[in-house]
């Protein structure tokens, strides 16, 4: 049967392949679209197929907060080129909202197939890397920042004494501003409880070795040294530990007193109680 160039077009919407595959698609099945369309889309899943061990270090970040529930996704492509697809932002906003509508809380099939479809459509390798959720209790507040193209994303939780003061948009705009230092400065952990003691421990024994190695400070009395060695650990905790970083509008502050100066002006007490940072490729 003849194919007409309206029938090329309609099918070519659908599955994002090229006219040739489409016009041969539609007269190897007599013009049977369905029949057609399953043709294209077992050669995208093909191609998707031989694509899978390249590297997906391109994306975007999606953030989506609803009902005090805030949701991160990491959206891995290969090339930057599609990150910028409208195809690829409209299925990041589709995955994170069915995240929010049906509670899931990590990737799983049913999200990986929804992003399975487009890799078909668009034959390039891409995958759902992350998923994480952050739930706001009475009396907390969510605030995020996505920084560029969706490179970076952060989300920020901070409490109130006085949950009244959290409709404050002056409030809200600080915060914001506590989710823009996070993106700037990546801390590892929120202030230094949270550090892990393995993890500390491995910098303590680089700091020492670099210590006597160092002609300056190797023959130095033991408590000389220590004394060295805790300075470099202190020095290196304020550098990784968000309450302790320079503050981003004022880096003569760390971030607690920058909170801390904040509180006086607002007559109530605020206190950071999680944030989560994603950047696209780690």
């Amino acid at each position: 049967m003849a194919i007409s160039a309206s029938d090329v077009k309609q099918l070519r919407e659908k599955t994002g392949a090229g006219p040739a595959d489409c016009k041969k698609a539609l007269e190897s099945t007599n013009g049977d679209f369905a029949a057609a369309e399953k043709i294209l889309k077992e050669k995208g899943l093909a191609a998707v197929e031989k694509r899978a061990g390249r590297a997906t270090n391109e994306g975007k970040i999606f953030i989506k907060i609803q009902n005090g529930t805030a949701v991160l996704v990491e959206l891995a492509a290969e090339t930057d080129f599609v990150a910028r697809n409208p195809e690829f932002i409209a299925l990041g906003e589709l995955v994170i909202s069915r995240a929010l509508e049906k509670g899931y809380t990590e990737p799983n099939e049913e999200l990986a197939n929804l992003v399975l479809e487009l890799a078909t459509k668009i034959r390039e390798n891409m995958g759902l890397k992350r998923l994480t959720v952050l739930k706001a209790n009475a009396g907390e507040i969510l605030t995020q920042y996505i920084h560029g193209d969706g490179a970076i994303g952060v989300v920020v939780k901070v409490a109130a004494d006085k949950p009244e003061v959290l409709q404050s948009e002056e409030l809200k705009a600080f915060i914001f501003t506590l989710a823009l230092h996070v993106a700037a400065f990546n801390p590892v952990a929120l202030d230094r409880s949270k550090i892990d003691p393995a993890f500390l421990e491995e910098q303590s024994v680089l700091f020492r070795k670099q210590i006597e190695s160092d002609e300056a400070t190797a023959e130095k009395p033991e408590k000389v040294r220590e004394g060295i060695l805790r300075g470099k650990i202190d020095k290196y905790l304020k550098s990784i530990c968000f309450l302790d970083q320079g503050y981003v509008k004022d880096e003569k502050l760390s971030v607690a007193q920058a909170l801390s100066e904040y509180n006086k002006k607002l007559g109530a007490v605020l206190t950071i109680v999680d944030y989560i940072y994603f950047k696209v490729g780690e």
